[in-house]
C-alpha cells in the first residue's frame, strides 16, 4: 500500500506537519503557486469568455516535475494549501498537472497547523471549490486587463515602465487627494486657555476653559486672548460643581488582518508587509527548543472576529488560573463580524495560549517574539473582564467664565492587565462645592487649526477596509507597490504621493472615472464575493466589466494628454526665461527648461507643505569628471540620488541617459562572488553598500565599506563606523565583535588606547 500525498504551498508547513504524521504520509510542497498568466502577453482570450492561458511558472519546472512524481506513486492526494481564495486557486493549479498521474484527489484545508487540526481535515476532506476558484481567477484576469491595457498607454502619455493596478489606483487616489485637502487648507489662528489651579489639599491641577457668557469661547486672536485674561483675573475661582461616576471599559474583538497590520504599525513600527511575513512564519511554524517545531497561531489572512469553542475554553481555563475569577466576564465574550466578513476562518489567536510570549522569548527572533506578543496579548484581553474606571468632572465659576477639569482614577484593571494602553490618567484632588480655588498661573497658547494628517500605513489600511477596498490578503501588497512604483513615499512614517504618482493619478482619474472610483471598486469586492458564493458568474461579471472599460480606454488613447515633455510649473528658467516643467527621467524626477534644445538648463528640486517647487542649488559645474560615456562618449559625472546615494551618470543627461552605481571599488567579500560593492540607497533615504551583482548576490552592509581584512575572524573587509563623531573600523560579521578605533595599529594601540569589544563602544 502506497503512502498519501499531502501537497502544502509552504515548505516550512512540511517541517511542521511531518512532526505529527506518521509513515503513511508523505508531504511536499509547491512552494507557492506553480502556474499562472504569461508575463510577455495578456494571455487572456476575450474573445473565448475570457479563456487564460495559464502557464507553469519559469523556474517551477522541477517542483511540478516533483510533484508528478509523488502523485504517481501515491494512493491518494490531499491538495492543502491557505484556506483562502489564493489556496484554493493553488490547490486547483496543482490538481490540473497531476490529475493524469493521479486522479484521486482531495482538498483539505486547516485554520491552524496542529495534529488536530490536520488529522480533522484529512478525516473530512471535501472536493475542490470551483466558485472560490472562479474568484480567484476572475480578479487575477480582472487585473490582468487593467494592467496590461492601461499600462502601455501609460507608457505613451507619461513614462515608459510605469504601470497601472486596479486597486492599487484607487490606494493612490485616496494619498493624492489627501495631499490635495492639505495644500488647499487654510489655517486659522485660535487660543486656549488652561488654568493651573491649586485646592485646599494637593495635588495641584488644570483646568480648561468651557464657556464664556455660557457659550462656547471662540478666542480668535492675542488682543481677544488679552482682554479675557483681564476679565478671568478679576474674578475668583470656585467648584461649582462636581460629578462623579463609574465608566467601564470593554476589551476590544481579537485580531483580524487589517486590525493586526494597524496595531503592528502604531506599537512596533512595522510596516503592513514585514507584519504579514512574520505572521507567515508563526502560522507555519517556529523552532523551539523542547517543543520542536511547533505553528504558533492561526490563519493571518482573515476578516472573522470568530473563534473556536476549544479556544474560549482554553482561554477561560488560562484567565482563570493566573488571574482570578474576577478577571473573567460573567458569561463568554463572543463578538460579531462585519456583514461583509468572510467567516469561513476564525480571528487570528494563539494556537496554544499556554505558550507564552514569554516562554519562548529568546527561542525566537526579537520580530517573531513581539508580533506573537501582540496577538496572544489581544486575544486573552478579549476574553477578560471589562477595565474599570472612577470619573470625576468638576466644574469651576470664574466670573463670566466656567472651567472644566476632568480626572479618571482606575478602580479594576480587567483586561488591561494583559493588554496595558497608554496611560493617561490624570488624578484630581479631593475637592468640595463652594471651595475657593487659588490660580497659580493662567497659560494663553496659540494655536492654527490642522490640515487633515497624511496617511500613515494603520491609518490607510483602515481607511481601505472601511471604504471596501481590496480584501485582507492585498493590503500589504497594495502599500508596497505603491512604493515600489515610487508613486508615493513614506516620510516620518506618513504617506506623501510623488511628482509621477500626483500625475499617474491625474491621468487616470480624468480618464477612467468608473476604475478610480472608490464606490465602483468596493462594488467590484462585493461582486467578487458573490462569484465566490456561487451567486454571480465570473465571465458575465468579467464582460459587464470590459465593455465599458474597453470604450473607455479606447477613447483615452485619443483624448489623454501627454506629459513626456514635461508637466507645466509656472515657474520661469533662470537661463532663459521660458518656462519650466518636471520631467521624468530613469534616474528620478527633475526640472528641466521648456525651450529644449536651445536651452539646457536642468535641476533638482524640492517641494514645501504647500506644495510649492523649490530649486535646488545647481551644481553640475562642480561634479567630478571620473570617465567617458560608452554610449555617446560625453563625460561621466558623479551624481546624488533624491534618496542620497551617488551614481555615476552622462553629463548629457536627457540626451543620453546612461548612468551605473557608484562603485567603491571593493570586491564583494562573499566566497565566490565576483561582484563590487557599490553604494545604494533605501526608499526612506538611508545609504548602503551593496554586491553589484544583486540578485544573484544579496550581500550588504549599512556602514562604508574599507578593504582591510579582520584580523580577527579573518573577515575580508571592515567598516567604517561613526558614533558621535568618533570613528571606527569595525567587523561586519555578526559573531565578531573586533572594533579598532582609526588610527590605531591593529594592536589596538595609539595614544594609550585599547581596542575594545564592540558592545563596549556602543553609543548609539
Amino acid at each position: 500500500m502506497g503512502k498519501a500525498l499531502i501537497i502544502v504551498e509552504s515548505p516550512a508547513k512540511v517541517k511542521t506537519i511531518k512532526k505529527f504524521l506518521g509513515a503513511d504520509y508523505s508531504v511536499q510542497a509547491s512552494v507557492g503557486h506553480v502556474r499562472d498568466l504569461p508575463v510577455g502577453s495578456i494571455g487572456v482570450d476575450e474573445s473565448h469568455d475570457f479563456a487564460p492561458d495559464y502557464q507553469i511558472i519559469p523556474g517551477k519546472e522541477k517542483i511540478v516535475a516533483g510533484l508528478q512524481e509523488a502523485a504517481a506513486k501515491a494512493d491518494e492526494v490531499f491538495l492543502a494549501p491557505d484556506p483562502d481564495r489564493e489556496g484554493e486557486a493553488i490547490a486547483w493549479h496543482v490538481a490540473e498537472l497531476i490529475r493524469d498521474k493521479n486522479p484521486n484527489i482531495k482538498r483539505i484545508q486547516f485554520n491552524e497547523i496542529t495534529a488536530r487540526a490536520v488529522r480533522d481535515a484529512l478525516a473530512h476532506p471535501r472536493e475542490l471549490n470551483r466558485d472560490l476558484y472562479d474568484a480567484q481567477q476572475a480578479r487575477r484576469v480582472l487585473d490582468r486587463l487593467v494592467g496590461y491595457k492601461i499600462s502601455p498607454l501609460l507608457w505613451k502619455k507619461v513614462k515608459r515602465g510605469i504601470s497601472a493596478g486596479r486597486v492599487q489606483s484607487v490606494a493612490l487616489r485616496l494619498i493624492v487627494e489627501r495631499e490635495h485637502e492639505r495644500r488647499a487648507f487654510k489655517p486659522e489662528e485660535y487660543w486656549v486657555l488652561t488654568a493651573h489651579l491649586q485646592g485646599n489639599s494637593p495635588p495641584p491641577f488644570t483646568a480648561e476653559l468651557f464657556k464664556v457668557e455660557g457659550k462656547k469661547p471662540v478666542i480668535a486672536n492675542e488682543e481677544a486672548a488679552r482682554k479675557l485674561e483681564e476679565i478671568i483675573r478679576a474674578h475668583t475661582f470656585e467648584t461649582a460643581g462636581i460629578e462623579e461616576k463609574e465608566r467601564s471599559r470593554e476589551p476590544q474583538p481579537p485580531f483580524i488582518t487589517s486590525t493586526l497590520q494597524q496595531a503592528a504599525n502604531q506599537r512596533l513600527g512595522y510596516p503592513a508587509r514585514r507584519t504579514m511575513t512574520i505572521a507567515q512564519r508563526l502560522y507555519e511554524g517556529v523552532d523551539l527548543d523542547e517543543l520542536g517545531t511547533v505553528a504558533l497561531i492561526t490563519y493571518m489572512r482573515t476578516d472573522s472576529v470568530r473563534i473556536a469553542d476549544e479556544a474560549r475554553d482554553a482561554a477561560r481555563e488560562y484567565i482563570l488560573s493566573h488571574y482570578g475569577a474576577d478577571y473573567y466576564p460573567p458569561k463568554p465574550r463572543a463578538f460579531k463580524s462585519k456583514g461583509s466578513a468572510q467567516d469561513a476562518h476564525e480571528a487570528i489567536r494563539p494556537v496554544d495560549v499556554n505558550i507564552t510570549p514569554e516562554s519562548i522569548k529568546g527561542q525566537v527572533p526579537p520580530d517573531q517574539y513581539q508580533l506573537y506578543k501582540l496577538i496572544w496579548s489581544r486575544f486573552v484581553a478579549s476574553q477578560m473582564a471589562a477595565a474599570r474606571f472612577h470619573d470625576t468632572t468638576v466644574s469651576i465659576a470664574n466670573g463670566p467664565a466656567l472651567w472644566r477639569a476632568r480626572g479618571e482614577r482606575l478602580l479594576f484593571p480587567g483586561f488591561l492587565a494583559v493588554f496595558p494602553q497608554k496611560d493617561d490618567t490624570v488624578l484630581l484632588p479631593p475637592l468640595v462645592k463652594g471651595e475657593t480655588l487659588k490660580l497659580e498661573k493662567l497659560d494663553k497658547e496659540q494655536k492654527f487649526t490642522q490640515p487633515p494628517a497624511r496617511y500613515t500605513e494603520a491609518s490607510l489600511v483602515r481607511e481601505l477596509e472601511e471604504k471596501g477596498i481590496g480584501r485582507p490578503s492585498t493590503y500589504a501588497s497594495i502599500i508596497s507597490t505603491l512604493l515600489d512604483r515610487e508613486y508615493a513615499k513614506l516620510e516620518d512614517k506618513h504617506f506623501m504621493p510623488t511628482d509621477l504618482g500626483d500625475v499617474v493619478c491625474r491621468q487616470l482619474t480624468g480618464h477612467f472615472g468608473s476604475l478610480m472610483d472608490v464606490n465602483f471598486t468596493a462594488t467590484m469586492e462585493d461582486s467578487l464575493d458573490k462569484v465566490a458564493e456561487g451567486k454571480e458568474n465570473w465571465v458575465a461579471l468579467l464582460k459587464g466589466f470590459s465593455h465599458e472599460f474597453n470604450d473607455t480606454l479606447a477613447n483615452a488613447a485619443k483624448t489623454m494628454e501627454s506629459v513626456k515633455t514635461g508637466v507645466p510649473t509656472g515657474l520661469t528658467c533662470p537661463q532663459c526665461g521660458k518656462e519650466l516643467v518636471v520631467k521624468f527621467g530613469k534616474a528620478g524626477t527633475f526640472l528641466a527648461c521648456s525651450g529644449y534644445p536651445e536651452c539646457t538648463f536642468t535641476s533638482n528640486f524640492t517641494r514645501d507643505e504647500n506644495g510649492n517647487i523649490q530649486l535646488q542649488e545647481k551644481v553640475a559645474v562642480n561634479r567630478e569628471v571620473v570617465g567617458k560615456c560608452p554610449l555617446c562618449n560625453g563625460d561621466l559625472v558623479v551624481k546624488k540620488a533624491r534618496t542620497g546615494s551617488r551614481f555615476i551618470a552622462c553629463s548629457n543627461y536627457p540626451d543620453c541617459e546612461y548612468a551605473k552605481p557608484f562603485s567603491t571599488g571593493i570586491p564583494c567579500p562573499r566566497d565566490g562572488c565576483n561582484g563590487v560593492l557599490v553604494e545604494k540607497s533605501s526608499r526612506r533615504g538611508k545609504v548602503f553598500y551593496a554586491c553589484d551583482q544583486y540578485p544573484k548576490c544579496d550581500y550588504a552592509v549599512w556602514d562604508p565599506p574599507v578593504n582591510e581584512p579582520c584580523p580577527q575572524c579573518g573577515s575580508k573587509i571592515l567598516t567604517l563606523k561613526t558614533t558621535r563623531g568618533v570613528k571606527r573600523l569595525v567587523c561586519p560579521e555578526k559573531n565578531c565583535k573586533y572594533v579598532r578605533k582609526l588610527g590605531e595599529d591593529e594592536s589596538g594601540a595609539a595614544d594609550g588606547g585599547l581596542a575594545l569589544p564592540l558592545e563596549e563602544n556602543k553609543t548609539e
